[in-house]
């Protein structure tokens, strides 16, 4: 139950409040077998004790015996000349849940390239493997690859790599396969098997190919990592027929592996980014929005260096660590600004008609666009370069009045460097009078929500917010890095201070369920040479669908800080059927059915100390989250993954 006082708040005392959000915030927030039977010694033997049952069932002696050798060996395998292809690559990792139609790479990754470069990821399921690629990759800077069987281990994979395909982020997909008909086995490998494996994801997909030899193998594996990599980043895949790995290589000599050069991401046309300078310093209230531009750590100090020299507002969609959180410029809580915008300038943004426009979907569905009338709309991006008909992930078509095709990242210096040119004596003074007004507004947007804060403080369940600025207390002093949220779960952006590019990655891209605590991992996983302490908070319902990344977790020794959601709901869901009820004016007493996770409630730390991560909670009391958040940190600076489950508000 809540513990509140009669004016709505909780407990403590306005002033403690307030000043614990100050600190935590303003500085830079049984194994089945058969028991054996005692000893009976046999005449004319000595006593001897039989040795333990291992684990799992038992077996009859034909199941125990190794398998018939191969009536000719070999010194060498297909997938021996696969790997030294890849160790040409800048791929560390190479996620999968194991499989048949790739056992023959799989061997050989560890045989003959001694399981480095790329090491093993052994993972539950092919979703996990995608999803810990798309968080490793936008935390590493590049890709991991992944493999699954067949179109099963494919049809599993799907929703991670179009959560990836949606978000833009480059993961090498593959999958074994049997191409021949008459060199498939009796019974899985016909079901498993297909003609065109690709054709399951060539919608989301960038490129995909299915090598018929090893030379083929070669140049398609250097073009797939190019391409994934190269902007607009995306997934690829290949699909590798099990007799080409399996098989002695004919003559190695004759192969060739290509060197890899990568591509340099293309710049905005220097007229069409004249012409937007201009615009920018003719600009009286001038707005940048951005997405997902930035690709590497360079992004971030760029795009401080373009709206410093405008002394301009920037709004942030978080789809990568773009702006740093704290800047005075930074008014991505302050979206009313752009009804005064005179140029928006969008960076690499996903849907831009969505965040220009104001929409509604009570009774009848409309919108109506936040900009006024004559602001002038300008595009800097690869979005455009490389579009697919089925999948909608486009968005709304928005009119612009100038789309510049390139990469922002990339576009940003010659975009400044031409603005700095065109900024007189007289212009600068305007500049630094309207950067003034922009750092004041910021100023009182953080008082406001280090306010907003306090409401609920005590209550039980444990406000979202509470959370937050807890958890940026005890880790604000670290090198932390935030990997992932619920479903807008704003708090962190609002109250943190998110100052350097590792602090944040973005979501999952496609809105998939599942992403948060694979692509976290993934994530961590990047983070972990580094000594980065790396944190995510994820729904519960998000949870269920991937437990078994936590398996994962404990097995390759990832530190990750998990907290659970647990709001015991699919709470979006849950107001959305509240909505729809009182629509039709049928009451809202009965939304919880098939939207809520009651009856029984999950122990998530249960659920985690059963796949040997150290876990804890559930958690109630508001006043035992900073202890139980003590715990855990220093469970994984020490090298370990840790779980709080934290019973808490909706949002």
């Amino acid at each position: 139950m809540s513990k509140r006082s009669n004016d709505g708040r909780d407990g403590a005392p306005e002033a403690s409040r307030r000043n614990f959000l100050k600190g935590a915030t303003i500085a830079g927030a049984a194994a089945l077998s058969t028991p054996v039977a005692a000893n009976t010694a046999i005449s004319g033997f000595p006593e001897q004790r039989p040795k333990a049952a291992p684990p799992g069932p038992r077996l009859a002696a034909a199941d125990t015996m190794p398998p018939p050798a191969d009536p000719v060996s070999q010194t060498s395998s297909g997938g021996d000349f696969m790997v030294d292809v890849f160790k040409t690559l800048d791929i560390d990792y190479l996620a999968m849940n194991c499989a048949s139609s790739f056992r023959g790479l799989h061997e050989a990754v560890i045989n003959h390239g001694g399981n480095t470069r790329p090491e093993i990821l052994t993972c539950p399921h092919e979703e996990i493997a995608v999803h810990m690629g798309q968080g490793y990759a936008k935390m590493a800077g590049k890709p991991l690859a992944m493999i699954c069987h067949g179109v099963v281990g494919l049809q599993h994979a799907t929703m991670a790599m179009y959560n990836a395909w949606c978000d833009r982020v480059p993961v090498i997909v593959m999958g074994g396969n049997i191409i021949e008909a008459n060199k498939r086995g009796p019974g899985a490998e016909w079901p498993h098997s297909a003609v065109d494996p690709a054709a399951l994801t060539r919608d989301f997909v960038k490129w995909d190919d299915q090598p018929v030899s090893l030379q083929h193998f070669a140049e398609s594996a250097v073009r797939a990592y190019k391409i994934a990599t190269t902007p607009p980043m995306a997934p690829v895949m290949l699909s590798l027929d099990a007799e080409l790995q399996e098989n002695p290589i004919e003559n190695r000599d004759a192969l060739r592996i290509p060197k890899l050069v990568k591509a340099m991401p293309p710049q905005g046309d220097d007229g069409a980014l004249g012409e937007l300078a201009k615009m920018l310093v003719a600009a009286e209230n001038p707005v940048i929005i951005c997405d997902r531009m930035a690709r590497t750590p360079a992004g971030m100090p760029r795009l401080v260096d373009l709206a410093e020299t405008l002394q301009c507002a920037v709004i942030d969609n978080f789809g990568r660590m773009n702006f740093p959180s704290r800047h005075p410029l930074n008014q991505s809580f302050r979206r009313s600004i752009l009804g005064e915008a005179d140029v928006i300038l969008a960076l690499e943004v996903n849907d831009l008609w969505g965040t220009l426009s104001d929409f509604h979907d009570r009774i009848v569905r409309s919108a109506q666009p936040r900009y006024k009338k004559g602001a002038k709309i300008v595009t800097l991006g690869t979005r455009g370069l490389y579009l697919k008909a089925n999948y909608q992930d486009f968005g709304r078509y928005q009119e612009v009045d100038l789309d510049i095709a390139g990469d922002a990242e990339a576009s940003l210096p010659s975009l400044t460097e031409q603005v700095k040119r065109l900024v007189d004596e007289s212009r600068k003074a305007a500049f630094d009078a309207r950067g003034k007004k922009l750092a004041a507004a910021k100023l009182a947007t953080i008082e406001q929500a280090k306010s907003d804060a306090t409401i609920g403080w005590d209550a039980s369940p444990i406000t979202t917010a509470r959370l937050c600025a807890e958890l940026y207390s005890q880790i604000k002093d670290e090198d932390w890095s935030l990997v992932g949220t619920s479903i807008r779960l704003s708090w962190p952006h609002r109250l943190w201070n998110f100052d350097q590019p590792h602090r944040w990655n973005g979501a999952s891209g496609g809105g998939g369920v599942g992403y948060t605590l694979p692509a976290s991992l993934g994530a961590a996983l990047a983070n972990k040479d580094k000594g980065r302490l790396t944190v995510a908070i994820g729904g519960d319902g998000d949870f269920m669908f991937v437990p078994g990344t936590l398996w994962t977790a404990a097995h390759h020794k990832i530190p990750l800080l998990y907290i659970v959601h647990n709001n015991r709901a699919y709470h979006q869901e849950y107001m959305y059927l509240q909505a729809m009820a009182a629509r039709h004016g049928r009451g809202i007493t009965t939304a919880d059915i098939g939207t809520t996770l009651k009856d029984p409630f999950i122990d998530y730390a249960t659920i985690a100390k059963g796949f040997g991560v150290y876990g804890e909670g559930p958690i109630n009391d508001p006043n035992d989250l900073a202890p139980a958040l003590q715990r855990a940190i220093t469970m994984v600076k020490s090298g370990q993954p840790a779980l709080l489950d934290v019973v808490m508000d909706q949002r």
